[in-house]
């Protein structure tokens, strides 16, 4: 299997990690109520953890559908190559330190962390794009 795919099956992987790790603090500070009911009702502002929590899930499932388009269309395209792994695998290490740096709310290096996430897509697109 190319390893883009691998990328792409891992970050389904750090997908559910971030929605259960979200919901774990949701559930801490709304109750077990909540999270088995319909979620109707009006609830408290999430704290501070509960809410870079559910942040970076989100910001996650913001990216994640860009990383599949080009790890993905890089391997229908037949144009995978050491430098698309390489990227690849730049992408999802990036995206497993963001995690823990939101969580504990460190701010600066987190979006520097994000940014070498973007641009190992964008590159991964350039490749498929351009060549």
């Amino acid at each position: 299997m190319p390893a883009e795919l691998t990328v792409l099956a891992l970050a389904g992987i750090l997908l559910l990690v971030h929605i259960f790790s979200a919901t774990h603090y949701k559930t801490k500070q709304y109750g077990l109520d909540w999270n088995m009911g319909a979620r109707d009702e009006d609830t408290k502002p999430l704290n501070d953890i509960a809410g870079r929590l559910d942040r970076a899930r989100g910001n996650f499932l913001e990216t994640l559908p860009l990383a599949i388009i080009a790890l993905g269309g890089i391997v229908v395209a037949g144009k995978a190559s050491d430098l698309t792994t390489i990227a690849a695998w730049v992408w999802l290490a990036a995206r497993v330190v963001y995690l823990p740096l939101y969580w504990a709310g460190v701010p600066k290096v987190r979006t520097y962390v994000w940014a070498v996430s973007l641009l190992a897509l964008l590159f991964v697109l350039g490749v498929l794009l351009l060549g």
